[in-house]
């Protein structure tokens, strides 16, 4: 078997690793055919190429990320998600990498939404068609639209399970001391 390797990094990951646990890169789902056709990068995973490269030319691998973090602080813990990732949140274990803190919450849909970091550590989230909804500071997200989430927003899945967010510059950040706080 082919030796695999992160499309972030280039770190050695595993044949069943959703994500690279090096650099946090969501990597693709492995099928069991092999002569699928190559999916086109992502935003997440393609730097912005110079003005004056080539039309096709693809970016180097490796480039600035921001250090931002951003933390959602839910009743059953944090879900960290770092610059340059996103991750679903939802019930569904084959989806989101977080459906243990879920698991109780009928409300909560199997896919129900998706927190996106940009490289610049621009923070949106997405509804996914969800039946109950998801909404930030109490107003709703409509579905499949991004809205822009900041430090100390209250995102809510459903009608009960409730995360603040908070972002840092740094990994590994505390949460005891809130910064900018006021």
């Amino acid at each position: 078997m082919a030796t695999l390797t992160c499309p972030g990094c280039a770190a050695t990951v595993s044949h069943d690793d959703l994500i690279c646990f090096t650099c946090g890169t969501n990597l693709p789902r492995r099928g069991p055919v092999e002569e699928e056709e190559a999916t086109p990068p992502t935003v997440m995973q393609e730097y912005l190429r110079p003005d004056d490269a080539p039309p096709g030319a693809q970016a180097p691998a490796t480039g600035p990320i921001s250090p931002v973090v951003l933390r959602l602080t839910f009743p059953a813990g944090n879900v960290d998600v770092p610059a340059g990732t996103s991750l679903v949140l939802g019930r569904d274990p084959g989806e989101s990498l977080v459906a243990a803190a879920f698991a109780g919450c009928e409300n909560v849909s199997r896919r129900h939404a998706t927190i996106t970091v940009s490289d610049t550590g621009q923070a949106t989230i997405r509804d996914e068609y969800s039946t109950n909804g998801t909404f930030v500071n109490g107003d709703r997200v409509l579905p499949g639209t991004d809205v822009r989430i900041t430090d100390g927003d209250l995102v809510r899945l459903a009608a009960d399970v409730t995360a603040e967010v908070s972002l840092s510059g740094r990994p590994g950040f505390s949460t005891n001391g809130h910064q900018g706080a006021g």
